[in-house]
């Protein structure tokens, strides 16, 4: 009896075929994927500064200011039935002006709450929370 000798070589046929039908396989699925579109900002929205918001400043002994940077106006004391009337003069023609609500630590949270469902109501649109930074 003869003894079968070990083949020392890999049969990449298979491998061959394998891949020949991923090959087809790719080629005809490629153009049924749908073309994708890519939105780039543009040059012009980029270049837009930041709006300086206007703040709402709300003092431990529950008096609120307002203040515009933009025109660097200086905090006037404010009630609350002119706040919003205040606010929307100030954001003119602008209806996406920031508006930042700053307060004291010792407010309560009650009073923060309060000028910011007064400004959602009203449809003040960007309403957020001045913070500083702990040290």
């Amino acid at each position: 009896m003869r003894q079968r000798r070990l083949m020392n070589q890999i049969n990449v046929v298979p491998y061959i075929d394998v891949m020949l039908v991923l090959l087809v396989i790719f080629m005809v699925t490629a153009p049924m994927i749908p073309n994708a579109t890519v939105d780039l900002p543009s040059v012009a929205k980029a270049s837009q500064a930041p709006v300086p918001p206007i703040v709402i400043t709300i003092k431990s002994d529950n008096r609120w200011s307002v203040e515009d940077r933009q025109t660097q106006k200086s905090a006037s004391p404010v009630k609350e039935a002119d706040l919003l009337q205040d606010v929307t003069n100030m954001q003119g023609d602008n209806p996406d002006k920031p508006v930042v609500i700053a307060a004291d630590k010792s407010v309560r949270y009650e009073a923060v709450m309060k000028v910011m469902d007064l400004l959602k109501r009203n449809n003040i649109n960007k309403v957020g929370l001045l913070v500083q930074q702990g040290s």
